[in-house]
């Protein structure tokens, strides 16, 4: 996951997502898509701070996972971004 803050708290948080061909045919990307979206549309976005872009890259194990797991899973992984305030290209960046 990459967050990037906007340096606009007035705006709504914005979500994208990323699966690329090594992890599947289409029907298989396209259904992590789905599962991701539907995960961040039911809990993780009450999670996400306002002004704020997410990118939330999917792997393989996405598809095996239970959903509530999965939910658990994505809203810790935002939490925990949401912490350092910085993306993981920022923090490569500046070290």
């Amino acid at each position: 996951m990459e967050v990037l803050d906007r340096q606009k708290p007035e705006t709504e948080p914005r979500v994208g997502f990323t699966v690329t061909k090594r992890q599947g045919n289409a029907v298989e990307r396209n259904r992590m898509r789905r599962r991701l979206k539907e995960a961040v549309r039911l809990s993780a976005g009450l999670a996400m701070k306002p002004g704020h872009d997410y990118v939330i890259v999917a792997r393989r194990d996405v598809l095996n996972t239970e959903f509530a797991v999965l939910e658990h899973l994505l809203i810790e992984r935002i939490k925990g971004r949401a912490k350092s305030g910085r993306s993981r290209e920022t923090r490569s960046r500046k070290e």
